[in-house]
């Protein structure tokens, strides 16, 4: 399986952030917040916000202005790729878990 999946494979943080966008819409600082609790380490703005610019020129997220906030939610089409990235991640990468468990 191989393909564009609205974001970099080799990058995690574009996967991060489209799974946890299929949970529930965020804003940047909340995105960064969740990835956090993961990584242990808090992706910095000057890499999160070009990752969120990217994955919304690919069409995957959208973002709507709440005050002056922005919160980003799945487009359709991110929705079908975050899936089809998740089936992906785990055909990969679901042996190295397994042997480390």
């Amino acid at each position: 399986m191989h393909g564009n999946y609205g974001c970099d494979m080799r990058g995690m943080l574009s996967f991060q952030i489209l799974w946890l966008l299929s949970k529930r819409e965020m804003h940047g600082e909340e995105l960064a917040e969740e990835i956090a609790k993961r990584r242990g380490v808090k992706p910095k703005a000057g890499t999160i916000y070009p990752a969120l610019k990217a994955l919304e020129e690919n069409g995957v997220i959208t973002g709507k202005k709440k005050g002056k906030t922005i919160v980003y939610s799945l487009t359709a089409e991110g929705s079908r790729d975050v899936k089809r990235a998740v089936v992906y991640f785990c055909h990969s990468f679901g042996d190295i878990f397994e042997s480390v468990g």
